[in-house]
């Protein structure tokens, strides 16, 4: 690890110029930060401390109906806060099912949005790999890539994004509010992350000195709360990340899906919002062929970068269960750990 200088500014202001110097970084709960500068993956020069920066640790019902997560707000106090779970119940079945409880009590809302991928040659700096040194090749093109993606990838990168949180906030259209040099801007979750393109070292819409506050859900997303479920398939149980998760969110009316929301994780460099798959649905019928047809739609421009086809069906078959378990509505309160998580699934769903 580099030597670095240590700064704990007061306002946001002072935070935003600190950190527009080359070679600075934000330092939040550095669960995942301080990982990548002991492994020798990021060697900032200087880190901007912004947790004691006020009001960013809030959790604030708005006048028009929406939902603003301050930055700071912890994983764990956001998915345990009952109001906001029985409002965004896949956000906080996401939340829980991410890490471990050591490193929920920890993470930060904004930190989520910006941890880096969980790729091996990422985090070997032995291995070649254009996110980490731009220029230098990619060498999970050809390497174990089993758990790469299978949307969105270009030669120049394949991995993935880890999050679980993002996945149902890009579904529910979340904005994330934006503090820079040239002021305060919002911009939607889905565009916040970057493809890798030829530039995979660009991984967002942030600029020098760019500061995450906040998160916004619009009024509009607690609407789908009857109906919205977040599935995960991980190698292991305990605090293992997505290969491959799924968040669907339906409106019902009658006994027909009026809308769906739907977004998988662990599949491209960001969370995939499945449009698609979303039109394929309005104003059907919830059940096998329905879910079928979303699924297809969901995974029609995939394609495998390496050996990972499998991938494909199986996030086929992710997001039919997700939608199949909020078809059949949200539990009171989605468990961390659900015993049988489709035990409440009705028989003729069950096949899915």
């Amino acid at each position: 690890m580099n030597t670095f200088d240590y700064v704990r500014p007061a306002t946001i202001a002072d935070a935003i110029a600190a950190a527009a110097a080359p070679g600075a970084a934000y330092l939040a709960a550095g669960t995942n930060m301080l990982d990548l500068m002991k492994g020798g993956i990021a060697g900032p020069s200087r880190l901007v401390d912004v947790t004691h920066l006020p009001g960013l640790d809030r959790i604030e019902r708005l006048a028009d109906g929406s939902t603003r997560i301050g930055a700071l707000v912890r994983n764990a106090d956001l998915a345990h806060d009952r109001d906001f779970a029985r409002s965004y119940p896949a956000i906080a079945e996401a939340l829980l099912s991410g890490a471990s409880p050591q490193l929920r009590n920890a993470a930060t809302v904004g930190g989520n949005l910006l941890q880096r991928t969980r790729c091996g040659y990422f985090y070997d700096v032995a291995s070649a790999c254009n996110k980490r040194a731009p220029g230098a090749g990619c060498d999970a093109l050809h390497g174990e890539n089993r758990l790469h993606a299978v949307l969105g990838w270009s030669e120049s990168c394949i991995a993935t994004h880890p999050s679980d949180f993002c996945v149902p906030l890009v579904a529910l259209d979340a904005l994330v509010e934006i503090e820079g040099r040239s002021g305060r801007r919002e911009i939607a979750l889905e565009a916040f992350h970057r493809l890798p393109g030829d530039t995979p070292e660009r991984e967002s819409a942030l600029e020098p000195g760019d500061l995450i506050v906040a998160l916004r859900l619009p009024g509009e997303a607690a609407s789908f709360a009857a109906h919205a479920r977040y599935l995960k398939v991980r190698e292991r149980t305990s605090y293992a990340f997505a290969v491959v998760s799924a968040a669907a969110a339906l409106r019902i009316e009658k006994g027909t899906i009026r809308e769906a929301r739907l977004a998988l994780g662990g599949v491209a460099a960001k969370p995939w919002r499945a449009r698609a798959a979303e039109e394929t649905l309005a104003d059907s019928r919830p059940g096998y062929a329905a879910f079928s047809r979303a699924a297809a739609a969901a995974l029609a421009e995939a394609k495998p970068s390496g050996d990972n086809r499998f991938k494909i069906e199986l996030a086929q078959r992710i997001l039919m269960r997700a939608l199949a378990l909020a078809a059949a509505g949200t539990p009171e309160r989605v468990p961390a750990l659900p015993a049988s998580p489709f035990s409440s699934v009705p028989r003729a769903l069950h096949d899915i």
